[in-house]
């Protein structure tokens, strides 16, 4: 079974990503930064106080085209205003999304708010504080014959950068709270996304209590595309790391500003 985590800038990249959604070979994709906008597809632009950046209109249903034998669930975490290439405004919805293999029974679902709760923008994003869904799929692999829990975020993005805040320290626990009631007793458990935090921060700590450890440490997750010093963003964190066959920062190709995390059990 293999479980992929990426942050997908919004389709930033999206030549390069179309081509590889259908080879990576995930059975479970969980993707961040997934934009929606109904009744639109092609490119729109994504504009706040500081970033202007292309993204496509509809991600969400660029992956699940390319994935039709996956199920495709999406958390929207927030909505704002883009714009398409002839200027026209149209509300766009932001979150995260998970594709399941067919193959694996899809036998329970959870989405909770670790940080804030669903807004609406109508003039403008902001650049911060902006609210974090989690989404949790609980699935049976087959060959193992064991239940599998996937968790994934986009964590808390802070201006002022990604060192511990009591923000960060709460929706650490609202993730936590969330991974005990998605998960069944016995249930290999896989937590993973965009943390936006650096490798000691004290929520691995928190999530180290409901058994959970980090395999990524302080590994490179950026790509060349992103052009500043620290490196340390996306993690995936396991309950049994003797379950592992393989796990890689995958760095190629390179279809984002992050570094894909690939975790074959």
């Amino acid at each position: 079974m293999r479980i992929i985590s990426l942050n997908a800038w919004g389709g930033a990249m999206f030549d390069d990503l179309a081509p590889w959604l259908g080879t990576c070979g995930a059975d479970v994709l969980c993707l961040q930064e997934v934009t929606h906008t109904a009744a639109l597809d092609g490119w729109t632009r994504f504009d706040d106080a500081d970033r202007s950046l292309p993204q496509r209109a509809n991600l969400l249903d660029d992956v699940r085209t390319r994935l039709p034998d996956h199920h495709a669930l999406f958390t929207t975490s927030d909505s704002g205003p883009v714009r398409d290439g002839d200027g026209n405004v149209h509300r766009q919805d932001f979150g995260v999304a998970t594709f399941v293999a067919e193959t694996l029974p899809l036998v329970g679902t959870r989405t909770g708010f670790v940080h804030g709760e669903y807004a609406e923008y109508q003039d403008e994003w902001p650049n911060g504080d902006r609210p974090r869904a989690a989404l949790a799929v609980r699935v049976l692999d087959r060959e193992s014959g064991r239940f599998v829990t996937v968790v994934q975020l986009h964590g808390l993005r802070d201006p002022d950068g990604k060192g511990d805040t009591p923000a960060r320290r709460a929706q650490a626990k609202r993730l936590a709270d969330l991974v005990t009631d998605a998960r069944e007793a016995g249930d290999l458990t896989v937590v993973c996304g965009d943390l936006n935090l650096l490798p000691d921060s004290e929520t691995f700590e928190i999530l180290s209590d409901v058994g959970l450890t980090d395999l990524v440490g302080t590994s490179d997750t950026r790509t060349s595309r992103y052009k500043k010093p620290l490196r340390s963003a996306s993690y995936l964190l396991i309950s049994d790391p003797d379950t592992v066959r393989n796990f890689e920062v995958l760095t190629t190709p390179e279809v984002s500003d992050h570094r894909a995390l690939q975790l074959d059990l």
